[in-house]
């Protein structure tokens, strides 16, 4: 209810003008059709942009449970993970220095050479990224898929890593001293205003401290509201299974899976075309 000047409540119903265009809204979780209330956004919008603002900024700043992280990949996959740092000291210098999380700390850098497993296919580097909230939710689930498309398929996968304030570029490093043929970083996306816990993955053959984004592919947006699991990890599995017949990444490697293969509850549909 709304208040006019005379004291009187005004429902809200008379006062918003919804938007033709409302019916899209269950296709999306991006901000259409809101209607308006004159020439402003009614209330209930408005104060879903604040909370998903507030939601976004907390994404960014929290931190990331490690060792919780490492104790549930053990005890689901068996995996020791090898506990990283990038050269970014904390929070606040990695926001400010970018280039600080793209490489590892000394200590960690140390700590990789001693484990330096020449001839491994594969490393699997986690990091927080920007969005540690991502990590903690979809890490594990998306592992315990992408495991068992890799099983059938004889793949020798170095000690796994979670790196803390890390951003894509680290894998390169972590991969090159673990003597990795190929990595893959799980890590935290850019927080949006409707996606504060979106994952991406970056895989990279030859990886080398230096590598340019083009000679990376990215998978975005990996979460039950996003691009699915089994989707994310199929397609993972294509890319890396090319990667590895063809030796390059990149720009030269495509994604032509075109759903092929895809589970039926992975599949995604076109709203323009859906006629439900």
């Amino acid at each position: 209810m709304s208040a006019r000047s005379d004291g009187m409540s005004i429902p809200d119903d008379d006062i918003v003008t919804p938007n033709p265009w409302q019916a899209l809204r269950r296709y999306t979780d991006a901000r259409v059709a809101l209607g308006r209330s004159g020439v402003s956004q009614p209330t209930a919008p408005q104060l879903a942009f604040q909370l998903a603002h507030a939601q976004a900024r907390d994404a960014v700043h929290r931190a990331l449970d490690h060792t919780a992280l490492a104790q549930s990949l053990h005890t689901a996959l068996g995996w020791s993970c090898l506990q990283l740092h990038s050269a970014a000291d904390n929070r606040q210098v990695y926001l400010q220095r970018p280039d600080l999380g793209r490489g590892l700390s000394e200590p960690s850098r140390l700590l990789l050479q001693e484990r330096a497993q020449a001839g491994s296919d594969l490393a699997i580097v986690i990091a927080d990224g920007l969005s540690a909230l991502a990590i903690e939710q979809h890490a594990l689930p998306f592992l315990q898929i992408l495991a068992a498309r890799l099983a059938p398929d004889d793949w020798t996968l170095a000690s796994p890593a979670i790196v803390r304030q890390g951003r894509v570029a680290v894998g390169d490093e972590v991969a090159q001293l673990l003597g990795a043929r190929m990595v893959v970083v799980l890590i935290g996306e850019r927080p949006g205003l409707s996606s504060p816990d979106s994952m991406g993955l970056y895989l990279s053959w030859a990886p080398r401290v230096g590598m340019s984004d083009a000679g990376r592919n990215c998978i975005s947006n990996v979460r039950p509201a996003g691009q699915s699991y089994d989707e994310a990890a199929y397609r993972l599995h294509y890319l890396l299974t090319q990667a590895r017949q063809r030796q390059l990444s990149g720009v030269a490697l495509k994604d032509e899976t075109a759903g092929a293969g895809l589970p039926a509850e992975a599949a995604q549909h076109n709203f323009l075309l859906d006629r439900d």
